[in-house]
């Protein structure tokens, strides 16, 4: 029997997508700030390694007032980046992540807040990471990148945060994996945060959402594009974007819900002329392809593997004992909110993340949005989202009142 061609396959890539699409100096900064840590001794982490002059790369929106206090640090999640405000431009070709809830007049007001966010250790949009120019080799970490935890991305961010003379944020907020980072803030430098507001997270990754990230990192390992993470000079096509494309389509599975694909999808067929070809496609087929493309555009493989292996490594009991010991003194008031529909962070766990900070004696706001989008319904339910923080923030304002 012949090998199937190129149309019977069941997807035919663009030969257009470059290896990477992380960010390297010379490309446009379209707002993008620089933090540089250690630059007198390399940066320590958790896991043993080491970083020398390692940066952050961050924007921010409004104005820092004479006190430096009133500002807010948003964490973003897995594939996000610092760019989490502001319309699409000729120069900014995309929107910010969180563009509906932060600026002025809206719930995160940019009139009244001084708002900072950095992409995370590890990542691909300006901040040190895998693609990033080893300083003792002249060529990108690829997997020589030490591995990366929460804690040592907020221990960067506190970093970035000192330098910009901010001692104590009004708040950090972050949903998924940025809502990790909110809670290790709270754990690490309860002095350095007034409150904070976590969504759709977790006080530790759960063996569920440990399932679906290990085959996301397979397949983009079994790429023959990813070389062992030695890709960055493959020409246009022949990167890994094909295994990158596939992790993201498992994942966006998970990010939604049953009752959104069904609805969105139900079993529509891209060509209802088509039935019975081993490869011809259902819309929901054609979804997931189009995010994954969309995906393999703009970020790296490798750091997709790290920053998904930093989730997984979530664990607020790591080194402390055990969750209930690290919650033991928590005294920060939250917000935690959850989706109702999301089967990825199910609220079960915020549940837990809200009863272990009361135990402790924080001020706790419970939220559950009762939306039908899954886990990205953190990104998607502007108003449900904008009617919690401000009633939380009237909260903190009353608490802080002299």
């Amino acid at each position: 029997m012949s090998a199937p061609s190129s149309a019977d396959l069941p997807r035919n890539w663009a030969r257009n997508i470059a290896a990477s699409g992380a960010w390297k100096p010379g490309d446009p900064l379209r707002g993008r700030e620089f933090h540089q840590m250690g630059t007198n001794r390399p940066f320590a982490l958790e896991g043993g390694g080491m970083l020398s002059n390692a940066e952050v790369a961050y924007e921010t929106w409004g104005s820092l007032n004479d006190a430096a206090d009133n500002a807010i640090l948003v964490c973003h999640a897995l594939t996000g980046d610092s760019h989490a405000a502001g319309p699409a431009t000729p120069q900014q070709p995309e929107a910010g992540w969180w563009d509906d809830l932060i600026g002025p007049g809206r719930a995160i007001d940019t009139d009244r807040w001084f708002v900072v966010c950095a992409n995370v250790l590890g990542g691909c949009q300006g901040t040190t990471g895998p693609a990033s120019i080893n300083p003792t080799t002249g060529r990108p970490y690829g997997t020589d990148f030490p591995t990366v935890t929460i804690r040592d991305t907020v221990r960067a961010q506190a970093s970035m945060a000192t330098a910009l003379g901010i001692d104590c944020w009004h708040s950090v907020i972050g949903g998924s994996m940025g809502g990790m980072q909110v809670i290790e803030w709270a754990l690490m430098y309860p002095e350095r945060v007034r409150s904070i507001a976590s969504i759709a997270s977790a006080a530790a990754a759960s063996p569920w959402q440990i399932a679906w990230s290990a085959l996301g990192r397979l397949a983009i390992s079994i790429d023959p594009g990813w070389n062992n993470g030695d890709y960055y000079d493959a020409p246009d096509g022949e990167g890994p974007h094909r295994g990158l494309a596939v992790a993201r389509g498992i994942a966006n599975v998970t990010y939604r819900s049953d009752e959104i694909y069904e609805q969105r999808f139900g079993r529509g067929l891209v060509d209802p002329t088509s039935v019975f070809a081993l490869w011809d496609r259902f819309q929901v087929e054609s979804y997931l392809d189009h995010h994954g493309e969309k995906l393999a555009r703009r970020f790296d493989a490798n750091s997709y593997l790290y920053l998904n292996r930093m989730m997984d490594l979530h664990d607020t009991g790591r080194g402390r004992g055990s969750v209930d010991k690290a919650f033991s003194k928590f005294a920060t008031p939250a917000l935690i909110v959850s989706i109702r529909s999301d089967a990825l962070y199910p609220p079960r766990l915020q549940t837990e993340l809200a009863e272990l900070a009361r135990s402790a004696g924080a001020v706790v706001q419970r939220e559950v949005i009762d939306s039908d989008q899954g886990h990205d319904g953190f990104l998607i339910e502007t108003a449900a989202m904008s009617e919690a923080f401000a009633k939380f923030f009237a909260t903190v304002d009353s608490l802080y009142v002299a």
